[in-house]
């Protein structure tokens, strides 16, 4: 039985809660691919997608699923909101839940925004990433990528392979992957790799090479460097942590070479932006072993079941 009044964080999901949106997303998933999408059960309903970071993916995949399910969806973003006239985060919540709104999909730069938020508005929050905290349904639509392509979490090997230190996928995946029984091997520059990966849970190893994390790997997912999240904000043409993006590409970026030691039915991830060339060769981005864009349409289902779970009305 589905509990939760706001989705902030994997560490907040038990194996059942995540279970519950993998099987959710399941049927809208099908339905998605059908000639009728939609559905009328939020129809009423009044959802708010907040976005003071930009995206693609997440904002239009939250907007879609929202639509789909009969909602009534606004899009803001920092720049069309009074957050850029001086208005705080909480002030633009709280006239946001004055109209009524049924739930607020934040992103944020700042780590715990929308906790923060949930503590003080009535209505539902989703965490749509927050800093690099956690990006749950990410990591909700890669479980599920996962399990359709090799019919279980369980006991899988997955790499993970990037900027660790600075990426919310990464955090929010190890985390849901622990919990579901799956290995987790990260890797990447000395830099970019956490000083307390144990806090992650006991099924996450830190390896320093590309090539030995993803040897005999099911799973390999890569990250794209963080630049935004770095002090200067990522500005100039080098890599902060390394002296050039053709070094990352040639030590820690993945072509057919590399992928080889992994398992012959390994699949490849990325959560986008891909960099080409740096994180990911084109071939292997393109090639038959990418699910990358099965990760994009999975992104709608899962946000379906979990917009579904958090607002629909349920039996007593």
């Amino acid at each position: 039985m589905w509990t939760h009044r706001h989705l902030l964080g994997i560490e907040d999901l038990s194996a059942d809660d995540v279970d519950a949106v993998l099987d959710h997303a399941d049927t809208w998933f099908e339905r998605s691919r059908g000639t009728e999408r939609k559905a009328a059960l939020l129809k009423g309903r009044t959802i708010i997608n907040l976005f003071f970071e930009s995206s693609t993916r997440t904002r239009t995949s939250f907007e879609a699923a929202g639509k789909r399910l009969g909602a009534d969806v606004v899009n803001v973003s920092s720049s069309g909101s009074s957050v850029s006239k001086g208005e705080t985060l909480l002030d633009t919540a709280k006239n946001l839940e004055a109209m009524r709104a049924d739930a607020l999909v934040v992103r944020h730069s700042s780590s715990g925004a929308p906790a923060f938020l949930a503590g003080r508005v009535s209505c539902a929050i989703v965490n749509a990433g927050d800093g690099a905290h956690e990006h749950p349904t990410q990591a909700l639509l890669d479980a599920f990528t996962i399990r359709r392509a090799k019919g279980r979490l369980d006991g899988l090997v997955v790499a993970i392979c990037g900027d660790i230190t600075r990426s919310r996928v990464a955090r929010s995946n190890a985390i849901l992957l622990g919990k579901k029984g799956a290995k987790v091997r990260l890797t990447g520059p000395r830099t970019m790799l956490p000083t307390a990966a144990e806090t992650l849970g006991s099924s996450v190893t830190v390896l320093p090479r590309l090539e030995a994390a993803i040897e005999g790997a099911d799973v390999v997912m890569m990250l794209r460097i963080q630049n935004e999240r770095f002090a200067d904000g990522g500005r100039g043409s080098a890599v902060p942590p390394m002296s050039t993006t053709r070094e990352y590409a040639r030590t820690f970026g993945l072509n057919a070479a590399k992928l080889a030691s992994a398992k012959p039915d390994a699949i490849v991830m990325h959560p986008g932006p891909i960099n080409r060339g740096v994180e990911l060769d084109p071939y292997v981005a393109d090639g038959e072993r990418s699910v990358i864009l099965d990760q994009v349409e999975a992104g709608v289902a899962v946000r379906m079941a979990v917009l579904e779970l958090l607002l629909a009305p349920r039996a007593a």
